[in-house]
């Protein structure tokens, strides 16, 4: 019998792939654990047509990806911070302020979690940093830190 897995099954395959299983694992185990469905003519159908959404979806998302890279690869944004004795910063600037500059600058919405900083932020000076916007499309940009005029 030929079943559509919704689940990885161990050693019968992926989430998607159709495979020909025993009458009777089918009907005894994988239906009733709804780890698969009977591969009739519909059903593939919705999973061919679901496999080229996900494609057409995904090519989208590298396409903006690689849009957003132009725009911010290489740049240097700066950011003020307060100061404390020995010319030391309040606290230290992260992911989250890096990312709400970019979006304030460039106009660009990135996640703070696609930002890699190689060390933490705690002292005035310029730093680089990698943002992972999609697999296999990464840029360098550099952040500077000054201290705020009052």
């Amino acid at each position: 019998m030929k079943v559509i897995l919704l689940e990885n099954v161990k050693k019968k395959g992926k989430k998607g792939d159709v495979v020909e299983v025993p009458d009777g694992y089918a009907k005894n185990f994988l239906f009733p654990k709804n780890l698969a469905k009977e591969a009739t003519s519909q059903s593939l159908t919705e999973l061919n047509n679901e496999k080229s959404s996900n494609e057409h979806r995904k090519e989208i998302e590298k396409t903006k990806a690689e849009e957003i890279a132009e725009i911010i690869k290489e740049k240097i944004i700066k950011i003020t911070s307060k100061a404390g004795k020995n010319g030391k910063l309040f606290g230290s600037v992260t992911t989250k302020d890096i990312s709400s500059k970019i979006k304030e600058v460039f106009g660009v919405d990135i996640d703070k979690h696609k930002i890699v900083l190689e060390s933490d932020v705690k002292a005035f000076g310029t730093y680089k940093f990698g943002v992972k916007l999609y697999p296999g499309i990464s840029v360098q940009m550099a952040v500077m830190i000054a201290e705020e005029q009052e």
